[in-house]
């Protein structure tokens, strides 16, 4: 699920070229559209409650992150529940972008854990859920303030409403990679190497980097995560937190 990188800083025929490689549909709008019936109450994947650290112990060093449940319970459950079930163990990071600005690190595709699978493939896999034998997605989660719960299914195209989100791409921001579709990230995630705000409404920011910011700043396109794990918190909880 490769996350494509598009700036507002660069020339106009830049920027089209590169729009056209975002695997993102900018045809609806639906900021004035009511927010579909998704999330943590009628979701068959888990949603954590309250907030988790988890440390990502790559092959450059030690990354704690720091997840939101208030935010983000059903974005951030879904992470916490993959980490436990060792679902990141192995897994590459296989898109680093810095050039010509620093964009993202991205990885957990469960795919590239397995020695089998050709590099080539990396970034085309989901989590493959043993219960079901069906790839398992989440909806895009969207936590505003003064909403009471966060808006699932629909990307924001509205810059006022942009503003108001609890959680934004900030540098060290953790947000999942999808697809075209919004409702498609599964385990794929990406950490943010500088604000980038042209992705808020968007995708689904869940946490970010507490420590460790320098070891994602090493992190080359091939490196892993070794082992990933649940250090606090990490309450999963079916239904509503």
């Amino acid at each position: 699920m490769p996350l494509r990188r598009w700036s507002l800083r660069l020339q106009p025929l830049v920027l089209v070229a590169l729009l056209s490689l975002v695997p993102l549909g900018l045809v609806a709008c639906a900021a004035d559209q009511k927010p579909l019936a998704l999330g943590c109450a009628s979701s068959p994947s888990p949603c954590l409650s309250g907030s988790a650290v988890v440390s990502l112990d790559t092959s450059k060093g030690q990354v704690l992150l720091t997840l939101d449940g208030a935010a983000a319970p059903l974005t951030a459950g879904n992470f916490v529940d993959l980490v436990k079930r060792g679902t990141y163990n192995g897994t590459a990071f296989h898109r680093v972008v810095r050039e010509p600005v620093p964009f993202v690190v991205q990885g957990g595709d469960p795919k590239s854990a397995d020695a089998k699978v050709p590099v080539s493939e990396y970034g085309t896999g989901d989590f493959i859920d043993p219960a079901t034998g069906e790839a398992r997605q989440i909806p895009l989660e969207l936590k505003l303030n003064k909403e009471p719960q966060p808006r699932y299914g629909q990307p924001l195209s509205s810059a006022v409403l942009n503003r108001e989100l609890v959680l934004s791409h900030q540098r060290g921001a953790v947000a999942m990679a999808r697809s075209n579709d919004p409702n498609s990230a599964s385990a794929q995630f990406y950490v943010a190497l500088e604000a980038l705000p042209e992705l808020d409404g968007r995708y689904a920011v869940f946490g970010r980097v507490t420590k460790g910011m320098d070891v994602i700043d090493r992190i080359q396109q091939g490196d892993r995560i070794v082992k990933a794990s649940v250090i606090e918190g990490g309450t999963l909880v079916k239904g509503q937190p």
